[in-house]
């Protein structure tokens, strides 16, 4: 007995040992860091394991028809398929002895009779197919998986051959011309601990339930023989170390660690949008401040005028330059506005273009513009420029670089000799839309300038 338990010890120990050889092993994704609802294919769900501990003849309910048994090693190994999180298909293998004898009373106190002394079966196959569900990894907070409870229920086949030992302490064989072949139904429960990515320790007891009453080699009870099997082993995960196990996938964690990413992620978008509408409201403040100065009050902004030491009280043109007046009467014309001229006006509408977020006027409208400046110099056209924005922004930033835009207008045609006094400009902001801003081409359509000839 003594040399039995010892070969158990050094087993057990020989799991643990090489459990702690690959502890380190923790390369490839950890299961928190793939996204929810992850296929199967991002995981590893084959795995085989191997095991051994103590195999008895007896369960903690129920009479045996021997009164006392002994311990003795079991082994065993699986192969087992992960088909959910939770469920797993586990094909096992187990070997050993089982071994009983009628050496002291019952714990009752009755004597045990019967015509054995002892048994001792040999167990020469056992396999089984069970399902095996897992009831949840515990240590969710920490984001992975450090205990599994599992319970696992299947069938199988097994076949032993027995040797009785009877009173008179002669041997025989129950059976002596093969094993003895019956259909057993295991029901187990243990723990799964993980050492490392791809190794679990594993803890467990299996009842097994056989359907017969030969295993012991003596029918005593009206009740069909059973027997018990709690191991210790190791399970290893098959596949590419570089994708974690499926039977320790932590789903509340998974989910978790993606809503912290997807959080952090849009506060650092709306920072950077923040930042980027400060800028550009710097700018417009930047852009707009340049046309405000006028240092000989003669209406044209210094940025335009190209006679900026105008006497004070100077009538001027466009240009700032003072005009040349003479006193020659002329009857007045009445203004026509012509097909023509709307053409015009319309192509300066359409080809209008402004640098993203801000009142700088783009180069390639200046063509138009200067038709339009060409038109109002010789037909004394006056004009109305009203400036639109879409509802994209604050009302305030809106108003302004709407605005922003229509004076930008105004100076550039002032400074293609336009008259000042003949030109209005004001802005809406995006009071007025013309179409829906809930799409991109209505939002486009509502940014615009409006050119109005009268």
């Amino acid at each position: 007995m003594t040399t039995k338990y010892l070969k158990n010890s050094a087993l057990i120990a020989a799991f643990l040992v090489s459990g702690s050889l690959y502890a380190q092993d923790t390369t490839g994704i950890m299961a928190a860091d793939l996204k929810p609802f992850a296929p199967a294919s991002s995981f590893r769900t084959w795995s085989f394991g191997i095991n051994a501990g103590v195999l008895s003849p007896t369960l903690p309910f129920g009479k045996n028809d021997f009164s006392r048994w002994k311990p003795q090693l079991g082994y065993g190994a699986y192969i087992q398929n992960q088909i959910l999180p939770a469920l797993g298909i586990k094909a096992a293998f187990l070997g050993g002895k089982l071994e009983g004898n009628n050496t002291e009373p019952w714990r009752s106190g009755i004597i045990a009779s019967g015509p054995y002394e002892s048994f001792e079966t040999n167990i020469k196959y056992s396999g089984s197919l069970s399902a095996q569900l897992s009831l949840g990894s515990i240590y969710y907070m920490n984001r992975k998986s450090a205990m599994i409870p599992y319970v696992s229920a299947g069938a199988g086949f097994i076949g032993y051959n027995i040797n009785l030992t009877d009173r008179s302490n002669q041997v025989s064989e129950f059976k002596s011309d093969g094993n003895v072949n019956e259909v057993f139904f295991p029901v187990g429960l243990g723990a799964k601990f993980t050492v490392s990515q791809g190794i679990n320790l594993d803890l467990g007891y299996t009842m097994n339930f056989v359907d017969g009453d030969n295993l012991d080699g003596y029918r005593n009870t009206p009740q069909d023989d059973k027997f018990s099997f709690g191991h210790i082993g190791l399970e290893f995960a098959l596949g590419p170390k570089s994708k974690p196990q499926l039977a320790t996938y932590n789903p509340v964690a998974t989910m978790e660690s993606d809503y912290i990413s997807r959080n952090a992620m849009l506060k650092s978008q709306l920072e950077a949008e923040r930042a980027s509408n400060a800028q550009r409201l710097a700018q417009m403040d930047a852009d707009w401040k340049k046309f405000l100065t006028d240092t000989d009050k003669d209406g044209v902004s210094d940025y335009f005028d190209k006679c900026p030491d105008s006497p004070a009280g100077t009538q001027v043109d466009g240009a700032g330059c003072p005009l040349t007046i003479t006193s020659t009467t002329v009857n007045p014309v009445k203004v026509v506005i012509t097909e023509e001229d709307k053409r015009i006006v319309a192509e300066a509408i359409k080809n209008l273009e402004f640098n993203f977020g801000k009142s700088t006027i783009r180069s390639t409208s200046y063509s138009s513009l200067n038709r339009v400046a060409e038109l109002l110099k010789t037909k004394d056209f006056s004009l109305r420029l009203a400036g639109h924005t879409d509802n994209v922004g604050s009302n305030a930033a809106n108003l302004k670089l709407s605005k922003s835009r229509s004076e930008s207008v105004k100076a550039y045609l002032i400074s293609q000799g336009a008259n000042t006094s003949r030109i209005e400009a004001t802005g809406y902001g995006e009071s007025q839309p013309i179409a829906t801003n809930k799409t991109n081409g209505g939002r486009q359509r509502n940014r615009r300038v409006e050119f109005t000839l009268f």
